[in-house]
């Protein structure tokens, strides 16, 4: 059942005089919270409306979550603790190979997709900064961005890139892998975008193009140092 069938049922039963018989279940609280964090803010929501548009007292959603930090605690370890054990569990030292880069692209894909809000809530922490953006940080994606460094370490070696190249390409690899899930609400209204951003269409091409480009990136080549470089400058300005 989706949110708004499930809000329309509650919202019905309140009317015939018996509130709340269908409560909403914990992601369908969890998915409602991270659409209005990621619209507003966690400081421009208010339990109260989060509460409303489900059809449940403010009091009765207390009962699921004791305060709103435990509620936006609650979406971020929904959303980024899968990734984060991807992260862990699918990079190796060394050449990546291909059929990992497909695995991972198909599963990383399908997880933003079952929560499109969560790449603009990530966005608006980072735009905002001020309060909670540190404890997200601290938490997260601290965590995040030192695993990623960590991993890929290796495997940027392979494909050609310097030690000091490699926390850009890190943070890079971020961009790839949210940008898209940013952007959807945008690419709706652009003209030229072929089909809607989330439809099973959209999403192939997505997964197949992460894959490529994680390939691009990651996949093994020929390593061309600064050294090499500067050697070959050097040789051609002296003879």
């Amino acid at each position: 059942m989706t949110l708004k069938a499930v809000t329309t049922a509650a919202r019905s039963t309140r009317r015939a005089g018996h509130a709340e018989a269908f409560p909403p279940t914990r992601d369908l609280i969890l998915d409602a919270a991270e659409r209005l964090f990621a619209a507003h803010g966690v400081d421009g929501v208010a339990l109260r409306d989060l509460a409303h548009e489900l059809g449940l007292t403010a009091p009765s959603l207390y009962n699921h979550f004791p305060s709103k930090q435990a509620l936006y605690d609650a979406v971020l370890d929904r959303g980024l603790r899968p990734i984060f054990d991807l992260l862990v569990e699918a990079w190796h030292p060394g050449a990546v190979q291909s059929a990992e880069l497909r695995q991972n692209a198909n599963i990383l894909t399908s997880h933003l997709a079952t929560h499109p809000h969560l790449a603009r809530l990530l966005q608006r922490a980072l735009l905002d900064r001020p309060g909670r953006f540190h404890a997200l940080v601290s938490r997260w994606l601290n965590p995040l961005y030192r695993e990623g460094l960590a991993v890929s370490a290796e495997t940027a070696a392979s494909a050609g890139w310097e030690p000091d190249e490699v926390p850009h390409l890190t943070l890079g690899l971020f961009g790839l892998m949210f940008a898209y899930f940013s952007y959807v609400p945008a690419l709706k209204d652009f003209a030229a975008w072929p089909e809607e951003p989330l439809s099973a269409q959209s999403l192939a091409v997505q997964r197949r193009f992460l894959e490529k480009a994680l390939f691009r990136l990651l996949g093994s080549r020929p390593r061309t140092t600064r050294r090499k470089d500067k050697s070959a400058a050097v040789k051609r300005a002296t003879t």
